[in-house]
């Protein structure tokens, strides 16, 4: 249950946390921001719209992991995956967002280099948590 209820705290405020990053970018655009919206600033802009949309994603994730270890008779989150999902929703939007922080000719800064591994522990959380579902009886 421990595990359950750190998920659904985690994956509630991430989901806070990225409803006001898109905010803060819809302002930005209303706003006609050039550091945002100006024609070399399109990495910027696909950079940060990543950063908020996978953030949002993941919290999504992240609710659905606490309430199906809540809900579901004999499954239980294993620490592995527990801390796959968690780190996932942390590494893949702040690599994206920090790859669109300082850009160079075009191409992101070297934050983002943190997607590729939050990518991995996304997809090792999800095969994980997909096969512990499947071995249920």
């Amino acid at each position: 249950m421990v595990k359950a209820d750190r998920h659904l705290r985690f994956g509630w405020w991430s989901l806070l946390v990225f409803l006001s990053l898109g905010l803060t970018l819809e302002s930005l655009h209303g706003f006609k921001v050039g550091w945002y919206l100006d024609v070399g600033n399109e990495v910027r802009r696909l950079m940060f719209t990543l950063a908020h949309a996978h953030g949002t994603l993941l919290a999504l994730v992240n609710i659905a992991a606490g309430l199906t270890a809540r809900n579901v008779d004999g499954f239980e989150l294993r620490p592995s995956v527990s801390f796959a999902l968690i780190w996932a929703a942390i590494l893949l939007p702040a690599g994206f967002f920090l790859g669109g922080i300082v850009i160079y000719d075009g191409d992101p800064g070297l934050g983002v280099w943190l997607v590729p591994v939050g990518a991995l522990l996304l997809f090792y959380g999800v095969v994980r948590v997909a096969l512990d579902l499947s071995n249920l009886r």
